[in-house]
């Protein structure tokens, strides 16, 4: 791994739903997630960090060092066992500090993700914790969305016939079905439109003391929110797409290097500067309900960006990334 990053960091990256269902409420029966006082939607961190792996385990096969720890159907502690064996030469039965340190820096060389977001390895054979850089908050929509509960009629059934041990006791189970008998309803929610806007936090500080968090890290962080809706289609998500990815990166202002680098690690304003005065989403014609992303203006005011501090753009702006 390089070395990790110097600057402090704070995004806002907006995205869209056309037609989908942006983050499904497994409590209201999969449903679009909603806020229930103002009706916006709402994207799970834990939704958005899920495509930022997928696109990684993509992209970069899956990997060292740049693997994905949280997988789909896997069992965390067979990483952390693996560690252990890597880092100490076996699983103990009882791990020591120290072993249980090296496992940890091990899980950190290996996975991207436990760089990024972090993780609790204190499972199973105990890899410790670590709190990672990049913070995510919960996505929200600028408006208030529309939930549909849409039904459809499927031209076949998935029944279990009794007694059938063959293909052809199922063909004439079929043969003696009404036509009507055979198709079946299912339902789907979507929202036909929500523009929703998403913010993360990076810290260069974390990076140093936790995880070794890189710029190699970082640019494949941000590519992955560039593109993490391009590889995962599906019809129940609908025609979801990035469409603009800003950050603030911390400079400093100090004459003195030293100083200047440490301003640039803790930064020099507050976060909300990114996210309330540098960049304003407002719908054209508030009239009538957003169905598209050119119902909207998006505008960028670098003005209002303090000294020690640069406004960037993405993709153009990767190259300055620490």
């Amino acid at each position: 791994m390089s070395n990790p990053i110097k600057h402090r960091y704070e995004f806002m990256f907006i995205f869209d739903c056309e037609n989908g269902n942006p983050n499904g409420d497994p409590d209201a029966g999969n449903t679009p997630r909603i806020d229930p006082q103002d009706m916006r939607g709402l994207v799970s961190d834990v939704a958005i960090k899920r495509r930022v792996r997928n696109y990684v385990q993509m992209v970069e096969g899956n990997k060292a060092p740049n693997s994905i720890y949280i997988q789909n159907a896997t069992n965390l502690n067979t990483r952390i066992a693996e560690a252990h064996e890597q880092a100490n030469g076996e699983v103990p039965a009882t791990a020591s500090t120290e072993q249980v340190n090296k496992a940890k820096n091990w899980m950190c060389k290996n996975f991207f993700d436990v760089r990024t977001f972090g993780a609790v390895m204190s499972t199973g054979a105990n890899a410790g914790q670590v709190r990672g850089p990049v913070q995510i908050a919960f996505a929200k929509s600028e408006h208030p969305i529309m939930q549909l509960d849409i039904s459809m009629t499927r031209m076949a059934v998935a029944d279990k016939v009794k007694d059938a041990t063959s293909s052809e006791d199922y063909r004439r189970w079929e043969a003696e079905q009404p036509e009507d008998k055979m198709r079946t309803f299912g339902r789907k929610s979507i929202v036909p439109y929500g523009l929703f806007v998403g913010k993360a936090f990076v810290s260069a500080h974390l990076a140093e003391q936790q995880t070794g968090f890189s710029p190699d890290d970082l640019k494949l962080f941000v590519n992955a929110l560039l593109n993490m809706y391009e590889h995962d289609r599906s019809a129940s998500k609908g025609m979801m797409t990035t469409r603009k990815v800003y950050a603030i990166k911390h400079v400093g202002t100090d004459p003195n290097e030293e100083q200047c680098a440490r301003q640039a690690k803790l930064g020099c304003c507050p976060a909300q500067l990114l996210f309330e005065d540098a960049v304003k989403v407002t719908l054209i014609d508030d009239t009538k309900p957003p169905r598209s992303f050119a119902d909207y203006d998006v505008k960028v005011n670098k003005s209002v960006v303090p000294a020690g501090v640069e406004f960037l753009e993405f993709p153009q702006d990767l190259d300055l990334l620490d």
